[in-house]
């Protein structure tokens, strides 16, 4: 029998994440383990979730009613950290997944994961460092939704494969490479995801790390078989 996939606890912040994206949401989270627990949170009683209401039902999502009784005081963000950190302490769960934008909840990340749990965050490109950073692992909104012919939502913010080259290099200057000066590809993609919880190939409009260390035009690609390894390219110098 297969071995069962981590269960994950969903909490989603209805009042920081477009409900759009909860097709595409789902499936992403299935790549990681099985969704067990699916709760959002906010204000449902007002109608400005109403996208979110017709939704619910398809995704077998939990509203968790968070009536706003004093205008500017977040009760929504508490009320899914309460939970949270029973779900926590339950013992239940392999793995959480925060689908939010809002840096208040770079704690509760950073407290998951001093129990060994692994966090997945889900939000927007513009969510502030400290949140992304507590997360095992952060996921861009922008890299889950594409448009009819596959091109990324209008708000993506496409990054150059320049900017991976160097994050690239960073990563093989700690590992060891094979005797013959190959890099096993698996093992920095593992690497990269350990230097930047954001890193996704799909930032750089790439859908493989092997088409994306490609486009950096910086290393050369081996493969044998289901085997891929990189190098860096050999610069060449002027003659003297």
């Amino acid at each position: 029998m297969a071995d069962r996939p981590p269960r994950l606890a969903v909490l989603i912040d209805a009042d920081n994440t477009s409900p759009k994206v909860a097709d595409a949401l789902f499936e992403e989270v299935a790549k990681i383990g099985e969704a067990s627990l699916r709760r959002i949170y906010g204000d449902f009683s007002k109608g400005q979730q109403a996208g979110w209401e017709r939704v619910l039902a398809r995704h077998a999502i939990l509203p968790t009613q968070q009536f706003a009784y004093t205008t500017g005081k977040n009760s929504t963000d508490i009320t899914l950290v309460i939970d949270a950190m029973d779900l926590l302490h339950s013992g239940r769960f392999e793995g959480f997944c925060l689908v939010s934008s809002d840096s208040d909840f770079t704690r509760l990340a950073a407290r998951v994961r001093e129990q060994g749990i692994d966090v997945f965050g889900i939000g927007r490109q513009t969510t502030p460092e400290s949140f992304r950073q507590a997360c095992t692992r952060f996921i861009f909104t922008e890299n889950l939704v594409r448009g009819p012919g596959g091109e990324p939502e209008a708000s993506a913010v496409q990054r150059p494969a320049g900017e991976a080259a160097v994050l690239i290099e960073r990563a093989l200057e700690q590992m060891e490479e094979d005797a013959d000066g190959w890099y096993q590809l698996g093992a920095v993609g593992q690497r990269l995801q350990n230097l930047s919880p954001e890193f996704d190939t799909r930032t750089f409009g790439q859908g493989k790390l092997s088409g994306l260390v490609e486009a950096t035009g910086r290393f050369e690609i081996s493969r044998e078989g289901a085997h891929v390894r990189l190098r860096p390219r050999q610069r060449r110098t002027g003659r003297s």
